[in-house]
């Protein structure tokens, strides 16, 4: 999610309507040995201590609206909890204020740790990660504070964070066994970031090899920053305390912004009735594959699906075209026209002086060229469409009888993946039978 500007007016009526508030000292005074302290239990079975949380959250200097609360739930066999306005929400009423002293971020991870993570860091960039470290500086900043145990001033925050994840780094191979190719993709690159952080953190020596050394604790840290933390800006990752508390929602009704001094405030966007969840968008809500592997929910409300055309991602990115829009749509079955364009452009290979002329049109949004390469080859651009999702809607079906076969008791990532393949499947079916009718 990227933050949007707060206006000048929702700031200061931030400050009139919400109480002031001074953060508690984020200070740390280490006493005793690592075996010593009481850490976080990162078992996946572990309970999440949530309401001692929001009452820690209260006295370091948060504000929230009246009327907001965290209510739990259960989603995907995860304990959860999402933040709920028992009051109505006008728009642009403040809903949370978080100070800077209680928020972790890459540059300040970079100011406390200084030269101690460059090691790591050239690593990264060496492969190709590293637009990653910004992610990277708060993945060894939770690793810092969850070695201090219940010494660290956020001890009772890391202490009601999930414990279990069904995201791509948290898939095993059984898992990715069962994914349709572009979801498999997706949730095996989060995978790979995952592996070269444990790699890249043996670097850092602020780290003790005993928590190095510890995979599950890093496993459950990369969860923590992917899932949780906001982007600001390219070289900017934040994590803010009760703001992480806001879930996905294809239609939100809650905006996260950052003042001047760094302090995180959220206002409504919209009109919210009482007994509404407040939720904020974590990422495109068109397509629910990339959401799935990142975070490990499915978004059933998505109104579309990536094509899954993965052996076109050469044509995608020459007429200009990523994932997001080559889309089939689950309700009505309808084809985004940039899937044409990309079977047809792959199509006319085989004629490289028509493939070019096609590929001008696409450029310079010459609509009529385009059409009338559309309509003389449509009959080959058809067939070519409905022999993937034939062949898309076969192979869903194996790896759903192959998924239907297993134990969820054995595998509990099992029900959001049999979630995700439905939908898909779902959504080449409506997709079909327009197909079938042309």
């Amino acid at each position: 999610m990227v933050a949007v500007p707060v206006p000048p007016k929702m700031a200061t009526s931030l400050a009139l309507i919400l109480l002031a508030g001074s953060a508690s000292s984020f200070s740390f005074n280490p006493s005793g040995t690592l075996a010593s302290r009481r850490l976080v239990d990162v078992d996946e079975n572990t309970p999440r201590d949530v309401y001692t949380m929001e009452g820690w959250s209260l006295n370091c200097g948060v504000q929230k609206a009246d009327g907001l609360e965290l209510v739990a739930n259960y989603q995907d066999g995860i304990e959860d909890f999402c933040a709920v306005t028992q009051q109505d929400l006008p728009a642009g009423s403040p809903v949370l204020f978080v100070p800077n002293e209680m928020i972790l971020s890459s540059s300040k991870a970079v100011q406390e740790f200084g030269g101690a993570l460059q090691a790591a860091e050239r690593l990264l960039t060496q492969a190709n990660l590293q637009a990653t470290i910004p992610l990277f500086r708060i993945f060894c900043k939770i690793l810092v504070e969850y070695e201090k145990g219940d010494e660290s001033p956020w001890f009772p925050w890391m202490n009601s964070l999930p414990r279990r994840y069904n995201n791509g780094a948290s898939m095993t191979f059984a898992c990715f066994e069962l994914l349709p190719p572009y979801a498999g993709w997706l949730a095996m690159k989060e995978r790979v970031n995952f592996v070269n952080f444990q790699k890249a953190v043996q670097n850092v020596p602020i780290i003790s090899e005993e928590i190095r050394a510890d995979r599950n604790v890093l496993k459950w840290a990369y969860n923590v920053v992917v899932t949780r933390s906001l982007t600001w800006t390219d070289n900017e990752r934040l994590l803010a305390p009760m703001a992480d508390m806001f879930n996905h929602g294809a239609q939100t009704e809650v905006d996260i912004s950052f003042d001047e001094q760094g302090n995180c405030m959220a206002f409504s966007s919209r009109d919210v009735p009482a007994g509404t969840p407040l939720r904020i968008s974590l990422g495109d809500p068109t397509n629910p594959s990339p959401l799935f592997a990142t975070y490990g929910f499915l978004d059933d409300s998505s109104p579309a699906t990536f094509c899954k055309l993965m052996d076109k991602q050469k044509e995608m990115r020459e007429l200009g075209y990523d994932f997001s829009n080559l889309l089939f749509f689950k309700d009505t079955g309808d084809i985004s026209m940039e899937v044409y364009d990309v079977i047809l452009y792959s199509i006319l290979a085989q004629d490289p002086t028509a493939q070019r002329s096609f590929y001008e049109a696409c450029r310079i949004g010459d609509t009529e060229t385009k059409n009338a390469f559309h309509q003389e080859y449509f009959p080959y651009t058809l067939n070519e469409l409905r022999k993937h999702v034939d062949d898309t809607i076969i192979d869903l079906d194996r790896l759903l009888a192959k998924a239907q076969s297993k134990d969820p008791r054995t595998h509990p990532r099992l029900p959001v993946i049999l979630k995700h393949n439905n939908f898909v499947k779902g959504t080449f079916m409506k997709v079909k039978e327009n197909l079938d009718q042309m």
